[in-house]
């Protein structure tokens, strides 16, 4: 599997509770933190839901 650079860009105030378990279960959490994850089906359903809030890049 290849590896993906997700970094949280926009802060979750205002956002609905699935979008912020999202990000939590990613291991986000902070503004301009990043990781690293296997591009999976269900890490790219999980980062399409918070595709406006993040920032990817191939790893």
């Amino acid at each position: 599997m290849t590896k993906v650079k997700v970094t949280q860009v926009k802060s979750t105030i205002s956002r609905p509770k699935d979008q912020k378990a999202t990000i939590v279960a990613l291991g986000l959490g902070k503004i301009n933190k990043s990781v690293e994850v296997e591009n999976t089906p269900q890490i790219a359903g999980m980062i399409r839901k918070i595709s406006h809030l993040v920032k990817i890049e191939e790893a």
